[in-house]
């Protein structure tokens, strides 16, 4: 009996030590070149200003329709804007979420042109932790361009916890994907 317990611990330890080298993989990808690096940190930035400017979508609006100039000004508001809201941890998390988004955007990328299309399931294994994570992660923006900003209020922590589980869903997807340029067959 004891021998099926250690045999399934035994499964477990190994598939957990997989997941942790493929996230490592995942992860370290964008480094490899320094076109990749490029791509990864422009869509980080994107990442996070449409994030931001999402959180607020009336205020972003009206500012940008007045003079689009004033962007960077409006991504300083409303940093500080989601650092009364959240905390530092609110900030961390929008942070970590366009990293993420930044790596999985530029693994997504060299997927698609490894398989050429021909292996739509592949790439689709991305797309859920990608989209999953952006919904939780932006949270009030979603909310609020649906038209149900005060729901983030009735949500507890103000909708971190929210946050913090499309993040670790966006690394649990990244996790699983692992490094696009091998191959799992």
């Amino acid at each position: 009996m004891s021998d099926v317990g250690s045999t399934a611990t035994g499964a477990w330890t190994a598939a957990a030590r997989a997941w942790v080298r493929d996230l490592r993989a995942a992860l370290a990808f964008p480094l490899t070149s320094d076109g990749r690096l490029l791509a990864a940190g422009a869509v980080t930035l994107a990442s996070y200003v449409l994030v931001l400017l999402s959180s607020f979508p009336q205020f972003s609006m009206q500012l940008l329709s007045r003079d689009p100039a004033d962007l960077p000004w409006a991504v300083a508001v409303l940093t500080e804007e989601a650092k009364l809201n959240g905390g530092w941890l609110g900030i961390c998390l929008l942070a970590a979420y366009a990293l993420l988004t930044g790596v999985a955007v530029t693994n997504a990328a060299a997927l698609v042109r490894r398989v050429r299309y021909s292996g739509v399931s592949t790439v689709a294994g991305v797309v859920p932790g990608l989209l999953a994570a952006g919904c939780a992660s932006c949270g009030a923006g979603l909310l609020g361009l649906l038209g149900f900003a005060g729901a983030m209020a009735a949500l507890p922590f103000d909708g971190t916890l929210l946050r913090l589980g499309g993040v670790l869903f966006l690394v649990f997807f990244l996790g699983r994907a692992g490094d696009p340029r091998t191959c799992r067959i």
